[in-house]
Protein backbone atom coordinates (compact mmCIF):
# COMPACT_ATOMS: atom_id res chain seq x y z
CA UNK A 1 0.00 0.00 0.00
CA UNK A 2 1.31 3.09 -1.03
CA UNK A 3 2.09 5.86 1.66
CA UNK A 4 1.12 9.42 1.89
CA UNK A 5 3.01 11.91 3.87
CA UNK A 6 2.62 15.80 4.59
CA UNK A 7 4.44 18.24 2.46
CA UNK A 8 7.57 18.00 4.20
CA UNK A 9 11.45 17.69 2.84
CA UNK A 10 11.67 14.39 1.92
CA UNK A 11 14.69 11.82 2.38
CA UNK A 12 16.10 8.40 1.64
CA UNK A 13 18.96 6.73 3.67
CA UNK A 14 20.96 4.09 1.75
CA UNK A 15 23.61 1.85 3.35
CA UNK A 16 22.12 3.09 6.69
CA UNK A 17 23.42 1.34 9.27
CA UNK A 18 22.46 1.88 12.59
CA UNK A 19 20.57 5.37 11.73
CA UNK A 20 23.25 7.99 12.42
CA UNK A 21 22.76 9.24 9.07
CA UNK A 22 18.91 9.04 9.74
CA UNK A 23 19.13 10.95 13.04
CA UNK A 24 21.17 13.84 11.04
CA UNK A 25 18.56 14.18 8.72
CA UNK A 26 15.81 14.39 11.13
CA UNK A 27 17.49 16.81 13.43
CA UNK A 28 18.00 19.35 10.48
CA UNK A 29 14.32 18.91 9.44
CA UNK A 30 13.84 16.44 7.14
CA UNK A 31 11.14 13.56 7.28
CA UNK A 32 13.25 10.29 6.40
CA UNK A 33 10.91 7.69 4.64
CA UNK A 34 12.52 4.77 3.38
CA UNK A 35 15.98 3.37 4.19
CA UNK A 36 18.30 -0.17 3.24
CA UNK A 37 20.51 -1.93 5.59
CA UNK A 38 21.91 -5.48 4.63
CA UNK A 39 23.02 -5.81 7.98
CA UNK A 40 20.20 -7.69 10.59
CA UNK A 41 21.55 -6.05 13.39
CA UNK A 42 21.50 -2.79 12.82
CA UNK A 43 18.36 -3.25 11.15
CA UNK A 44 17.02 -4.23 14.40
CA UNK A 45 18.77 -1.21 16.13
CA UNK A 46 17.12 1.13 12.82
CA UNK A 47 14.18 -0.04 13.52
CA UNK A 48 13.71 0.49 17.53
CA UNK A 49 15.15 4.39 17.02
CA UNK A 50 12.99 5.21 13.77
CA UNK A 51 10.24 2.87 13.66
CA UNK A 52 8.23 4.93 11.07
CA UNK A 53 10.73 4.66 8.14
CA UNK A 54 10.00 2.09 5.33
CA UNK A 55 12.97 0.07 5.40
CA UNK A 56 14.53 -2.79 3.00
CA UNK A 57 16.44 -5.06 4.94
CA UNK A 58 18.00 -6.72 1.92
CA UNK A 59 21.61 -6.15 -0.05
CA UNK A 60 20.93 -2.75 -2.40
CA UNK A 61 21.72 -4.24 -5.29
CA UNK A 62 18.49 -6.69 -5.38
CA UNK A 63 16.41 -3.27 -4.49
CA UNK A 64 14.85 -1.42 -7.84
CA UNK A 65 14.29 2.47 -7.63
CA UNK A 66 10.62 1.78 -9.09
CA UNK A 67 9.78 -0.51 -6.35
CA UNK A 68 10.68 2.08 -3.93
CA UNK A 69 8.73 5.01 -5.62
CA UNK A 70 5.53 2.41 -5.66
CA UNK A 71 5.85 1.42 -1.70
CA UNK A 72 6.97 5.22 -0.91
CA UNK A 73 3.89 6.48 -2.74
CA UNK A 74 6.47 9.25 -5.02
CA UNK A 75 7.14 9.86 -8.41
CA UNK A 76 10.74 9.81 -9.94
CA UNK A 77 11.69 13.43 -9.19
CA UNK A 78 9.41 14.14 -6.26
CA UNK A 79 11.87 12.75 -3.50
CA UNK A 80 13.90 16.00 -2.06
CA UNK A 81 17.34 13.97 -0.75
CA UNK A 82 19.06 10.92 -1.51
CA UNK A 83 21.58 10.23 1.27
CA UNK A 84 24.58 7.67 1.98
CA UNK A 85 27.26 6.09 2.57
CA UNK A 86 28.70 3.22 1.20
CA UNK A 87 30.16 0.55 2.72
CA UNK A 88 34.05 2.41 2.96
CA UNK A 89 36.12 -0.54 4.25
CA UNK A 90 37.60 -0.69 0.60
CA UNK A 91 38.64 2.04 0.46
CA UNK A 92 39.96 2.78 4.03
CA UNK A 93 43.60 4.11 4.99
CA UNK A 94 44.11 0.91 7.17
CA UNK A 95 43.82 -1.38 3.94
CA UNK A 96 45.31 0.51 2.07
CA UNK A 97 48.49 2.16 3.69
CA UNK A 98 50.84 -0.58 2.48
CA UNK A 99 51.08 0.32 -1.32
CA UNK A 100 49.92 1.50 -4.34
CA UNK A 101 47.80 -1.55 -5.19
CA UNK A 102 44.18 -1.35 -4.28
CA UNK A 103 42.51 -3.52 -2.24
CA UNK A 104 40.19 -5.64 -4.12
CA UNK A 105 36.92 -5.52 -2.37
CA UNK A 106 33.75 -5.86 -4.18
CA UNK A 107 31.85 -3.59 -1.72
CA UNK A 108 33.86 -0.64 -3.77
CA UNK A 109 31.50 -1.32 -6.26
CA UNK A 110 28.61 -0.36 -4.42
CA UNK A 111 28.69 3.23 -5.31
CA UNK A 112 27.48 2.10 -8.53
CA UNK A 113 24.07 1.44 -6.98
CA UNK A 114 23.91 4.40 -5.03
CA UNK A 115 24.36 5.59 -8.60
CA UNK A 116 21.67 3.70 -10.19
CA UNK A 117 18.86 4.69 -7.66
CA UNK A 118 20.19 8.37 -7.98
CA UNK A 119 18.87 7.55 -11.84
CA UNK A 120 15.69 5.99 -10.89
CA UNK A 121 14.71 8.36 -8.45
CA UNK A 122 16.11 11.73 -9.56
CA UNK A 123 16.36 12.95 -6.22
CA UNK A 124 16.56 17.01 -6.17
CA UNK A 125 19.65 16.77 -3.73
CA UNK A 126 22.22 14.28 -2.91
CA UNK A 127 24.52 13.86 0.20
CA UNK A 128 27.17 11.23 -0.15
CA UNK A 129 29.77 10.95 2.86
CA UNK A 130 32.59 8.24 2.80
CA UNK A 131 36.34 8.10 3.64
CA UNK A 132 38.73 10.40 1.99
CA UNK A 133 39.99 7.77 -0.16
CA UNK A 134 37.49 7.35 -1.97
CA UNK A 135 38.00 11.69 -3.64
CA UNK A 136 40.97 10.35 -5.51
CA UNK A 137 39.57 7.01 -6.74
CA UNK A 138 38.67 6.44 -10.17
CA UNK A 139 34.73 5.32 -9.17
CA UNK A 140 34.10 8.89 -8.08
CA UNK A 141 35.34 10.15 -11.05
CA UNK A 142 32.62 7.56 -12.85
CA UNK A 143 30.42 8.58 -10.04
CA UNK A 144 30.79 12.79 -10.55
CA UNK A 145 30.72 11.87 -14.43
CA UNK A 146 26.79 10.45 -14.07
CA UNK A 147 25.91 13.06 -11.97
CA UNK A 148 26.73 15.84 -14.34
CA UNK A 149 24.90 14.14 -16.85
CA UNK A 150 21.81 13.97 -14.86
CA UNK A 151 21.75 17.84 -14.18
CA UNK A 152 23.18 17.57 -11.02
CA UNK A 153 25.43 21.05 -9.76
CA UNK A 154 28.48 19.54 -7.64
CA UNK A 155 29.65 23.10 -7.00
CA UNK A 156 33.13 21.80 -6.11
CA UNK A 157 32.41 18.73 -4.15
CA UNK A 158 33.38 16.53 -3.02
CA UNK A 159 35.27 17.95 0.04
CA UNK A 160 36.95 16.16 2.95
CA UNK A 161 36.76 17.89 6.43
CA UNK A 162 37.39 16.84 9.83
CA UNK A 163 33.89 16.58 12.13
CA UNK A 164 35.70 17.84 14.95
CA UNK A 165 35.33 21.50 12.66
CA UNK A 166 31.48 20.78 12.87
CA UNK A 167 30.26 19.91 16.43
CA UNK A 168 31.58 16.65 16.61
CA UNK A 169 33.64 16.27 19.95
CA UNK A 170 35.73 13.87 17.78
CA UNK A 171 38.55 14.11 14.83
CA UNK A 172 37.08 12.33 11.62
CA UNK A 173 38.16 13.19 8.30
CA UNK A 174 35.70 11.94 6.09
CA UNK A 175 34.98 12.90 2.37
CA UNK A 176 31.43 14.36 1.73
CA UNK A 177 29.65 15.38 -1.40
CA UNK A 178 26.56 17.37 -1.68
CA UNK A 179 24.67 18.36 -5.01
CA UNK A 180 21.61 19.93 -6.36
CA UNK A 181 19.61 19.96 -9.70
CA UNK A 182 17.47 22.83 -8.81
CA UNK A 183 19.76 24.68 -6.88
CA UNK A 184 23.35 25.41 -5.50
CA UNK A 185 24.24 24.08 -1.70
CA UNK A 186 26.67 26.14 -0.22
CA UNK A 187 29.01 24.42 2.12
CA UNK A 188 28.37 25.45 6.21
CA UNK A 189 31.47 26.69 7.55
CA UNK A 190 33.27 24.73 10.34
CA UNK A 191 33.72 26.39 13.59
CA UNK A 192 36.16 27.66 15.56
CA UNK A 193 34.69 26.25 18.78
CA UNK A 194 35.70 22.40 19.42
CA UNK A 195 33.44 20.28 21.73
CA UNK A 196 35.82 18.81 23.94
CA UNK A 197 35.59 14.93 25.57
CA UNK A 198 34.97 16.34 29.13
CA UNK A 199 31.51 18.29 27.39
CA UNK A 200 30.60 14.78 25.95
CA UNK A 201 31.18 12.43 28.50
CA UNK A 202 32.33 14.20 31.78
CA UNK A 203 29.28 14.02 33.36
CA UNK A 204 28.61 10.71 33.57
CA UNK A 205 28.41 8.77 36.31
CA UNK A 206 31.10 5.50 36.56
CA UNK A 207 30.09 2.70 34.89
CA UNK A 208 28.43 -0.02 37.02
CA UNK A 209 25.24 0.96 38.44
CA UNK A 210 24.32 3.68 36.05
CA UNK A 211 20.72 1.64 35.10
CA UNK A 212 22.45 1.92 31.28
CA UNK A 213 23.18 -1.48 29.54
CA UNK A 214 25.70 -0.04 26.91
CA UNK A 215 27.52 2.03 30.01
CA UNK A 216 27.48 -0.63 32.70
CA UNK A 217 28.92 -3.28 30.78
CA UNK A 218 32.28 -5.16 32.72
CA UNK A 219 35.79 -4.80 31.53
CA UNK A 220 37.66 -8.15 31.37
CA UNK A 221 41.39 -7.79 31.66
CA UNK A 222 44.11 -9.83 32.27
CA UNK A 223 46.13 -8.50 35.37
CA UNK A 224 49.18 -7.46 33.48
CA UNK A 225 47.38 -5.66 31.03
CA UNK A 226 45.26 -3.92 34.13
CA UNK A 227 48.15 -3.07 35.86
CA UNK A 228 50.11 -1.84 32.59
CA UNK A 229 47.01 0.63 32.14
CA UNK A 230 46.74 1.77 35.79
CA UNK A 231 50.19 3.24 34.76
CA UNK A 232 49.10 5.07 31.54
CA UNK A 233 49.63 8.74 32.83
CA UNK A 234 46.10 10.54 33.27
CA UNK A 235 44.49 12.86 30.47
CA UNK A 236 46.23 12.09 27.40
CA UNK A 237 49.34 9.32 27.98
CA UNK A 238 50.47 7.19 25.92
CA UNK A 239 51.77 3.53 26.08
CA UNK A 240 55.04 4.96 25.13
CA UNK A 241 55.19 6.99 28.58
CA UNK A 242 55.75 3.36 30.64
CA UNK A 243 58.49 2.17 32.12
CA UNK A 244 60.35 -0.34 30.07
CA UNK A 245 58.86 -3.36 32.22
CA UNK A 246 55.53 -2.23 31.49
CA UNK A 247 56.21 -2.53 27.38
CA UNK A 248 54.24 -5.12 25.77
CA UNK A 249 56.71 -7.28 23.50
CA UNK A 250 54.91 -6.57 19.90
CA UNK A 251 55.47 -3.08 20.86
CA UNK A 252 59.41 -3.27 21.93
CA UNK A 253 59.80 -4.68 18.15
CA UNK A 254 57.81 -2.01 16.80
CA UNK A 255 58.67 1.15 18.63
CA UNK A 256 57.55 3.18 15.83
CA UNK A 257 54.41 1.11 15.40
CA UNK A 258 50.72 2.64 16.01
CA UNK A 259 51.55 4.99 19.47
CA UNK A 260 47.73 5.66 20.10
CA UNK A 261 46.93 2.01 21.53
CA UNK A 262 46.69 2.08 24.72
CA UNK A 263 46.69 5.87 25.25
CA UNK A 264 44.25 7.71 27.18
CA UNK A 265 41.83 10.73 25.68
CA UNK A 266 42.64 14.19 27.02
CA UNK A 267 39.60 15.61 28.74
CA UNK A 268 40.34 19.26 26.99
CA UNK A 269 40.92 17.85 23.38
CA UNK A 270 38.66 16.58 21.24
CA UNK A 271 38.35 12.31 20.98
CA UNK A 272 40.82 10.64 18.45
CA UNK A 273 38.50 8.76 15.48
CA UNK A 274 36.15 6.40 17.02
CA UNK A 275 36.23 2.65 15.34
CA UNK A 276 34.59 -0.21 15.66
CA UNK A 277 37.47 -1.11 18.19
CA UNK A 278 36.41 1.54 20.45
CA UNK A 279 36.46 -0.06 23.70
CA UNK A 280 39.78 -1.89 23.64
CA UNK A 281 42.25 -0.14 24.26
CA UNK A 282 44.85 -2.20 22.07
CA UNK A 283 42.73 -0.92 19.17
CA UNK A 284 43.73 2.62 19.37
CA UNK A 285 43.36 5.60 22.16
CA UNK A 286 40.39 4.70 23.47
CA UNK A 287 41.48 4.82 27.58
CA UNK A 288 39.69 6.98 29.73
CA UNK A 289 41.30 10.60 30.60
CA UNK A 290 41.41 9.55 34.35
CA UNK A 291 40.27 6.07 35.04
CA UNK A 292 41.76 3.51 34.32
CA UNK A 293 39.63 1.38 31.93
CA UNK A 294 38.61 1.81 28.13
CA UNK A 295 35.30 4.24 26.96
CA UNK A 296 32.22 2.60 27.36
CA UNK A 297 30.03 1.99 24.67
CA UNK A 298 27.34 4.60 25.82
CA UNK A 299 30.54 6.96 25.83
CA UNK A 300 31.84 6.07 22.30
CA UNK A 301 28.24 6.55 21.12
CA UNK A 302 28.13 10.23 22.57
CA UNK A 303 31.44 11.22 20.96
CA UNK A 304 29.87 9.77 17.96
CA UNK A 305 27.51 12.68 18.82
CA UNK A 306 24.42 10.46 19.04
CA UNK A 307 22.02 11.42 22.00
CA UNK A 308 22.62 9.75 25.51
CA UNK A 309 18.86 7.46 25.21
CA UNK A 310 19.97 6.10 21.60
CA UNK A 311 19.49 2.25 21.32
CA UNK A 312 21.84 -0.30 20.15
CA UNK A 313 20.91 -3.98 20.03
CA UNK A 314 22.95 -6.02 21.94
CA UNK A 315 21.86 -9.23 20.17
CA UNK A 316 25.40 -9.72 18.89
CA UNK A 317 27.28 -9.15 21.75
CA UNK A 318 29.07 -5.68 23.13
CA UNK A 319 31.59 -6.02 20.06
CA UNK A 320 28.96 -5.65 17.77
CA UNK A 321 27.81 -2.56 19.47
CA UNK A 322 30.94 -1.17 18.76
CA UNK A 323 30.78 -2.05 15.18
CA UNK A 324 27.47 -0.50 14.93
CA UNK A 325 29.12 2.93 16.76
CA UNK A 326 32.25 2.80 14.95
CA UNK A 327 30.70 2.23 11.65
CA UNK A 328 28.22 4.91 12.25
CA UNK A 329 27.93 8.67 10.71
CA UNK A 330 28.12 10.98 13.51
CA UNK A 331 24.59 12.80 13.55
CA UNK A 332 25.63 16.86 14.11
CA UNK A 333 27.80 16.19 11.20
CA UNK A 334 25.06 15.48 9.24
CA UNK A 335 22.41 17.32 10.10
CA UNK A 336 25.24 20.44 9.42
CA UNK A 337 24.96 19.59 5.79
CA UNK A 338 21.52 18.84 5.82
CA UNK A 339 20.89 22.56 6.76
CA UNK A 340 22.77 23.49 3.97
CA UNK A 341 20.60 21.32 1.41
CA UNK A 342 17.25 22.14 3.41
CA UNK A 343 17.92 26.09 3.26
CA UNK A 344 19.07 25.14 -0.76
CA UNK A 345 15.99 23.24 -1.56
CA UNK A 346 13.44 25.73 0.14
CA UNK A 347 15.12 28.72 -1.73
CA UNK A 348 14.88 26.99 -4.90
CA UNK A 349 11.37 25.85 -4.40
CA UNK A 350 10.14 29.80 -3.18
CA UNK A 351 11.33 31.00 -6.40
Amino acid sequence: MAKHFSKKLLAVDLFSGCGGLTLGLKQAGFRVVGAIEIDSLAVETYKKNHPEVEIWSEDIRKVKGAEMLRVLGLKKGELDLLAGCPPCQGFSSIRTKNGNKEVQDERNDLIFDYLRLVKALLPKAIMMENVPALAKNDRMRVFKKGLGKLGYNLNGTPLILNTADYGVPQRRRRMILVCSRIGTVEFPKGEAKKITVREAIGDLPRPGKSGDPLHDIKEKRDVRIAEMISMVPKNGGSRTDLPKRFQLACHKKLPEGFKDVYGRMSWEEVAPTITGGCVSPSKGRFLHPTQNRSITLREAALLQSFPQNYYFSFDKGKQGVALMIGNALPPVFIKKHALAIKKSLLAAQSQ
